[in-house]
């Protein structure tokens, strides 16, 4: 064997190895003929509220949940309309703001606390998720957005316009240095008070949703981009690969490598 094909078979040999579940994974959710059953789902669930926009914040699709708090009989009466149309100013302001950073920057929004209208009319707190929807080229068309009523802290008074401030605080920064004390300053609270009010919303301490939500970020970089894992974690507010794969695995139960095989597209694996 010459030189150059020992060199070329000691590197096939240590390329990463494609995890045949993607594949499967790949095939099967193609198959799937319509995205109708998300909506169909979330329709049972009435303390959830789904949709999709377009990149003008018209509503696409919405569930039934959606539909009834903005007062309206029908979803068909919601297709084409946008948050100022259909909900109180304030709020459509916030979500509109929240929509065009997700455009800006391609980045999804998680657990954003935001106020909203329950069932019965009243207004209240919740829970806010929104996802970047792509074309088959990797551009943004639209965002999928689901929030989750959160009716006990509300009622409990654990959710104010500081702690949610505090929040906002943390998801648009969480790349950067952040110290538990700053973000209670932000919220007009104690460290202690803080964490004993994450842990009643979110079920963990302020400092595991830092952290929670740095793996989120990473776990999607790694899923759709070919960035060297070291650069992620930079990105992603960890001082370093090591500090990112030792998070990740505590999280998920793989390795960020491990996790890049097993959703990364064929071509992007690194």
């Amino acid at each position: 064997m010459s030189r150059r094909q020992s060199a070329s078979s000691r590197s096939a040999a240590n390329a990463p190895q494609r995890d045949p579940r993607s594949d499967w994974r790949a095939q099967f959710l193609a198959a799937i003929a319509s995205s109708a059953f998300v909506e169909a789902l979330f329709d049972r669930l009435p303390d959830i509220v789904y949709s999709i926009k377009d990149l003008d914040g018209r509503y696409v699709s919405m569930s039934e949940a959606a539909v009834s708090r903005c007062g309206l009989q029908r979803k068909q009466d919601a297709i084409g309309k946008t948050a100022f149309d259909l909900f109180p100013q304030p709020m459509a302001q916030r979500y509109t703001r929240q929509d065009e950073r997700l455009f800006r920057t391609g980045k999804p929004i998680i657990d954003n606390l935001d106020l909203t209208v329950y069932r019965d009319g009243s207004a209240g707190w919740c829970l806010t998720t929104k996802e970047p929807l792509h074309d088959h080229k990797g551009a943004i068309i639209g965002l999928a957005c689901i929030s989750k009523d959160l009716v006990e802290p509300t009622r409990a008074h654990l959710i104010d316009a500081g702690f949610a401030e505090a929040i906002d605080y943390l998801l648009e920064h969480f790349d950067e240095p952040l110290r538990i004390e700053d973000l209670a300053r932000r919220a007009r609270l104690s460290a202690a008070q803080l964490d004993r009010r994450m842990k009643k919303i979110f079920q963990i301490s302020a400092g595991q949703y830092l952290i929670k939500t740095r793996v989120d970020h990473a776990a999607r970089m790694l899923a759709r981009s070919g960035l060297a894992i070291a650069d992620i974690a930079m990105q992603c507010g960890f001082s370093d690969q090591s500090a990112l794969s030792r998070q990740f695995r505590q999280v998920t139960g793989m390795t960020p490598r491990q996790y890049r095989l097993l959703m990364h597209p064929p071509d992007g694996a690194a």
